[in-house]
């Protein structure tokens, strides 16, 4: 990975890092060229079972694009596609992760940042943390790819209330619009995030890739096959759900296999 997408590893927990602190993890072009890659390669591992991700430095998650990439690499539609293909692979590598991902919030978390975000699973901030999208500001309009993300989490009208005035707002209101999952004093967000972490790792990790899964299949709005139902029960042939049942009747805390 590059030095830019940090990586570090505790058992089955995983920490991606935006690795800026200078530029307060602004990202780059080259940032989200190694995000991707670090999210695809982490989703194939087999052995992980919850993914952290977070800001370097303790003062912003992201507060999105570099300003100073603008002239350089997107200057005009032909170079900004270039640049949004990059971004926006790194966005659905986040989304379509299969191990659950958890999004541990310092300070700003704006623009791009707040995309990121979006597409984890759980996000979880301190109390100081700020979020928006002031791009109208810029003349920017949020691409389809990235605004897919914010419609899914905040609905119509909250993404339109974020993206039409371009305010920047505080943690009481990220949590009002659904944007955060929890908020913790600035002291006990890291230490929220991992333990929210530990808690799914501790859960049977097949049954937290079925969930999302199947939550983001109904999503989609089509009916249901019949295959698709039956796959809802496929869990009681798993070695996780003997070890589970027997656990739970032992009073034992249970070792999940994945398998």
């Amino acid at each position: 990975m590059s030095d830019l997408i940090k990586f570090e590893r505790d058992e089955a927990i995983a920490t991606v890092i935006l690795n800026r602190p200078q530029k307060l993890n602004a990202m780059t072009k080259p940032m989200w060229g190694a995000l991707a890659g670090a999210m695809l390669a982490l989703s194939a591992d087999e052995a992980l079972r919850c993914i952290v991700l977070r800001g370097a430095g303790g003062k912003a998650f992201s507060p999105g694009n570099d300003i100073s990439e603008f002239e350089t690499e997107r200057s005009n539609p032909k170079q900004a596609a270039a640049y949004g293909e990059l971004l926006h692979k790194a966005l659905a590598a986040i989304r379509e992760c299969r191990h659950p991902t958890v999004a541990l919030i310092e300070g700003i978390c704006v623009g791009g940042g707040m995309e990121i975000a979006a597409c984890c699973d759980i996000r979880i901030c301190g109390e100081s943390a700020r979020f928006g999208a002031p791009i109208n500001k810029l003349g920017l309009v949020m691409a389809y790819p990235e605004i897919e993300g914010l419609l899914r989490l905040v609905g119509r009208a909250a993404t339109l209330e974020i993206l039409l005035e371009g305010q920047i707002f505080g943690a009481a209101k990220a949590l009002q619009l659904g944007l955060i999952t929890r908020v913790t004093s600035d002291a006990e967000v890291e230490r929220e995030a991992y333990a929210t972490a530990q808690r799914i790792a501790d859960g049977a990790p097949l049954v937290a890739r079925w969930h999302k899964a199947f939550l983001k299949r109904l999503e989609s709005g089509e009916p249901l096959t019949q295959q698709e139902i039956a796959e809802g029960y496929a869990c009681y042939a798993t070695e996780d759900f003997k070890i589970g049942y027997q656990g739970f009747l032992a009073k034992t805390k249970p070792e999940f296999t994945g398998r």
